[in-house]
């Protein structure tokens, strides 16, 4: 079973996420934002801390960008929370946020692909969690219309090889 879990920042997304693989033996949390040691931001990092202090001990951690090899490489089931923290650290590595779009955007295109290839040939379950960025306002900075952009791109990549798609709102869940 492939899950995509998405909503609004606090929706209750990572919660109901975790929640499905509760049961399981063996679990991969795949974190793909910087970690709290380096984020300069104290909310950030609190912010992690409360999302590994709720996990099972018995689960795995792994915090990596190479989202494909984290999926291939893992046993059992896998969390991925989330491709908006994926996103940035990848328009961070790639310079996207002050180059033109056409010198890096087909490597991150790649990145989609072969990281949804990962998820639709793996064993177990894979949830991914991310954010539903494109109903509200346009951002008034090109960064913020270049993130939702693609997030909504990332989106449809990974959704398209998932059984389920569940959006969060308010704590409650939606299948889609």
């Amino acid at each position: 079973m492939k899950v995509l879990v998405t909503g609004g920042v606090r929706s209750g997304k990572s919660f109901h996420a975790e929640s499905l693989l509760i049961a399981s033996t063996h679990v991969t949390y795949v974190a793909p934002g910087p970690p709290p040691d380096e984020a300069v931001d104290p909310d950030w990092a609190a912010r992690v801390e409360s999302h590994r202090a709720r996990r099972p001990e018995h689960w795995a951690t792994v915090e990596t960008q190479d989202l494909a090899a984290a999926v291939r490489d893992a046993e059992g089931d896998v969390l991925i929370d989330c491709l908006g923290t994926w996103l940035t650290a990848l328009l961070d590595e790639l310079d996207g946020w002050d180059q033109l779009r056409d010198e890096w955007e087909p490597v991150l295109l790649d990145r989609v692909d072969e990281t949804a290839r990962a998820i639709a040939e793996h064993e177990g379950t894979v949830v991914v969690v991310t954010n539903e960025v494109g109903m509200g306002v346009v951002p008034e900075q090109r960064s913020g219309r270049l993130f939702r952009d693609l997030l909504g791109v990332v989106n449809q990549g990974i959704a398209e090889e998932c059984d389920d798609v569940l959006l969060v709102i308010s704590g409650r869940v939606l299948r889609l």
